[in-house]
């Protein structure tokens, strides 16, 4: 693809000047446009050093309302890198709607790098090309606008470029031994940057690659090209978003939750004797936990009164304060309906050493947005999908994923619902919204059972706790978080 490019294209000054007030003019009127329909929009800029990235997005972002865009240039150390799994860095600078996210450098840079120094059958570029399709395939599902921009210079005029710059005082500091070491391993760049372009093109998320020898050229043609896909977008002319994934053939209606024996249930003294047992045992695990760097989330859901607070105190008792963190999950707030529904979790996904323990999740999606027709058919059908794609990329980054459905019968609900209106101390428990998602029982178990089925994987499986007995499902929980981080230990 790149050796076919013509790079001598340029502009006069003349052409130019025209080019570049047209686009500007018109650009200024869409970022508007944007903000009123609430479409987001995702520039990605890369190029090889010296080829003049910095002046064409200047050039660019002078066309828009600072107010409405932010500019992104994520350079991370090795320790940054090695925290947290590669796409949290960037997932959490994604733009809400109606905004305009410009990043300068991204998960590209990292995939690229790697692949030069490592290979093309190396399990990071692989996984990251992988990864990055997924990532941009959920944004553009979720209304985005994604344009990628690839700025070419050969390795002469790369050269050229650099030696200028060197010369220049003011310029001078720009210049760095990576940008040489580029020049110098100018064809292996190549050789990656042509099966990155390859795996990571498509309609939702296209690259463009710009002939950016003369800057002008550069600039109108980028400027133009992002005109042209905002005008496009908003004229419905844009290519289709990815499908969501359809139903399976075959019922939902058999699932092992309809096979439950709810009648477990475990002594006092056996469950006193049970839980210092896998307290102490977890207390332990948490510091080689610690001490190998891994990162551990435990996630809870499960039909109202069921338990999940309980189990989730007991589990939490035993562990150092520093090192772990409950995320209660409640209806997002506005602006986190802003943006794509996975933002608020890519920001609470632990770092290495960490555990998050999750009072329910991202399956809110597939859950009550499902029942309570918060998410239309077609999001929720597809967030199966995404919600898998998310869980590997975490799993991928060394994170042991354990995730518990509470269930018990509905008489034992009611129970537990009278109690908690008979107690003072546990009356703030009960909502109206408690009693009206009973009625709903039989749509949240149909919606159970098939989120059970789809996102029930080898690296994040559902386990599933009869939790009729609260003794026995605290501990049944604790065992099982202890057996997970043993294995992960080896």
């Amino acid at each position: 693809m790149l050796e076919t490019l013509d790079l001598d294209k340029h502009l006069s000054k003349k052409e130019f000047k025209n080019l570049f007030e047209k686009c500007q003019a018109r650009l200024g009127s869409l970022q508007r446009e944007f903000r009123d329909h609430g479409i987001p929009v995702i520039l990605i800029f890369e190029g090889l050093g010296a080829s003049g990235k910095g002046r064409l997005i200047n050039d660019l972002l002078l066309c828009w309302d600072p107010r409405g865009f932010t500019y992104n240039y994520v350079k991370l150390s090795p320790e940054e890198k090695d925290r947290y799994p590669m796409l949290y860095h960037y997932g959490i600078r994604t733009p809400a709607k109606g905004r305009i996210s410009v990043f300068g450098r991204c998960w590209y840079r990292e995939i690229l790098d790697r692949g030069v120094e490592k290979g093309l059958d190396e399990k990071f570029f692989r996984d990251g090309v992988e990864m990055a399709g997924s990532f941009e395939r959920q944004l553009a599902a979720g209304g985005a606008l994604i344009l990628k921009f690839f700025l070419h210079i050969d390795k002469k005029e790369q050269k050229k470029k650099l030696k200028e710059r060197e010369k220049d005082p003011e310029s001078a500091w720009s210049v760095t031994d990576y940008d040489w070491h580029q020049n110098r391993n100018y064809s292996k760049y190549e050789q990656v940057l042509e099966k990155i372009f390859q795996e990571t093109d498509s309609e939702y998320a296209p690259w463009i690659i710009v002939e950016a020898t003369d800057w002008k050229f550069a600039t109108c043609k980028v400027l133009s090209t992002v005109q042209k896909a905002m005008e496009d977008r908003l004229s419905r002319k844009a290519g289709p978003l990815p499908e969501p994934v359809l139903p399976l053939h075959g019922s939902m209606a058999s699932s092992v939750l309809d096979s439950l024996d709810l009648k477990k249930d475990l002594g006092k003294n056996a469950y006193k004797i049970e839980l210092q047992k896998y307290q102490e045992l977890l207390h332990s695990l948490e510091l080689d936990i610690f001490h190998k760097e891994i990162p551990v989330i435990a996630l809870f859901e499960g039909i109202d009164a069921a338990g999940k607070g309980g189990a989730i105190k007991r589990l939490a008792q035993c562990l150092y304060p520093r090192n772990y963190e409950v995320v209660a999950v409640g209806a997002p707030n506005e602006w986190e309906l802003n943006h794509h529904y996975l933002w608020r979790f890519w920001k609470e996904a632990p770092a290495r050493r960490q555990i998050k323990i999750f009072d329910r999740s991202w399956y809110g999606r597939v859950l009550v947005e499902r029942v309570e027709n918060l998410a239309t058919t077609e999001e929720w059908k597809r967030a199966y999908r995404e919600i898998n794609e998310m869980e590997e990329n975490l799993a991928r980054f060394g994170t042991v994923i354990v995730k518990f459905w509470l269930q018990v019968d509905r008489n034992e609900q009611l129970g537990r619902f009278e109690a908690r209106k008979e107690d003072p101390d546990k009356e703030w428990k009960l909502t109206d919204d408690d009693w009206r998602n009973r009625e709903k029982w039989d749509q949240y178990m149909e919606a159970a059972r098939e989120m059970l089925f789809r996102t029930s994987t080898t690296y994040a499986p559902w386990t599933i706790v009869e939790a009729n007995s609260k003794q026995y499902a605290r501990i049944k929980v604790l065992k099982t978080v202890c057996e997970a981080v043993k294995k992960a230990l080896g």
